[in-house]
């Protein structure tokens, strides 16, 4: 995930992030089930790289379903336009021209008027968290700046943290990577938490600390043939095992609402490429266990047009709606919320 930009790199699409030294937290031994409803009071989104530019596609396009994002780098709603090379050498390096904020807020003005996302006045207020560090090399600042600048334009409260020197991953006390680094499994450690912040930035309080002891949850390894649409989970782009963090506190339904979380892997970062890594160091568990949060971590897959398992951002398998309501990757994502039984509208 370190070489950014050849034509094979483009295929590739490197948007990965961390591992290298650092404490590890444990993580339950996935039990096969099935995804039931729970009573959820409110629903985020959180991924990095390719899975931050899908989070902010699950954002925007079910508005109502979301309260707010936490991104690891990633640029603005479908900067790529539908284009590998648009998303390469424009939405990650710099080098061609991409979209202006205020163009890509204008288009999704237009696909909120049609119904292909939910209404733009939703994202006004919401909480929207992001992060990029300085040694990151894969996606280029600009561009996380145009993300930042597209929300803020649509009034959504923003908090947007640049002052680590991480390379391209996902952040965690629990990473096994160097901060500066950019190498498998994509989890780096600067040795501070940015989860504290991010939760604590979208929940509008400061959530209770995360657990030191043993998870008291179970990870429900679960078949997401069952919520893709036609076709399967392949033909989505995805794998054809998810997983769902699920605390003892909200497994018993008793006591106040959960939240829930779906956490989206970055490229290189799939279950099927790093096993249980980026669940285990993720840093959400440990305050899923504490916070009565569900975290969902949905499965991509790799194919020949997306070698690195990375979510779509820009198109691949065909799917021309990738960014909207009808993405297969979408659809899919919001058919395990559903069943997990998130709101479908705000209250």
């Amino acid at each position: 995930m370190g070489y950014r930009k050849t034509l094979l790199a483009v295929a590739a699409f490197v948007l990965a992030v961390g591992g290298a030294t650092g404490a590890t937290a444990a993580v339950p031994s996935p039990t096969p089930g099935e995804l039931r409803a729970y009573d959820i009071a409110t629903t985020y989104v959180s991924g990095v790289s390719s899975g931050g530019y899908l989070a902010d596609q699950l954002h925007v396009a079910h508005s109502a379903v979301f309260q707010g994002a936490g991104i690891f780098s990633a640029g603005a709603y479908d900067c790529a336009q539908g284009s590998l090379s648009t998303a390469l050498y424009a939405c990650m390096d710099t080098f061609m021209p991409r979209g202006t904020p205020a163009q890509l807020e204008q288009r999704t003005r237009e696909r909120a008027a049609a119904g292909r996302v939910d209404p733009v006045s939703n994202l006004s207020g919401d909480r929207v968290w992001l992060y990029h560090g300085g040694s990151d090399r894969t996606i280029d600042r600009p561009v996380n700046d145009d993300l930042a600048t597209y929300h803020r334009d649509f009034g959504a409260n923003v908090a947007y943290e640049t002052s680590s020197m991480a390379g391209h991953a996902w952040v965690s006390p629990l990473g096994q990577v160097p901060c500066t680094s950019t190498a498998s499994p994509y989890v780096n450690n600067c040795g501070d938490d940015p989860q504290l912040r991010m939760l604590t930035h979208l929940f509008g309080t400061a959530p209770h600390p995360a657990t030191t002891a043993a998870l008291d949850g179970t990870l429900i390894r679960f078949d997401q043939n069952l919520y893709a649409p036609g076709g399967g989970a392949a033909t989505a782009g995805m794998g054809r095992d998810g997983f769902a963090y699920i605390p003892g506190a909200c497994a018993t339904g008793t006591g106040e609402p959960c939240r829930l979380m779906v956490a989206l892997h970055g490229c290189r970062q799939t279950y099927g490429q790093i096993g249980d890594s980026f669940m285990r160091q993720a840093h959400l568990n440990e305050y899923a266990d504490t916070n009565r949060m569900i975290v969902l971590y949905p499965q991509a897959t790799t194919s020949p047009d997306n070698p690195r398992g990375c979510w779509n951002w820009w198109g691949y398998g065909g799917d021309t709606r990738y960014a909207e309501k009808g993405g297969r990757q979408i659809s899919a994502i919001l058919a395990m919320v559903r069943r997990l039984g998130a709101p479908g509208a705000r209250s």
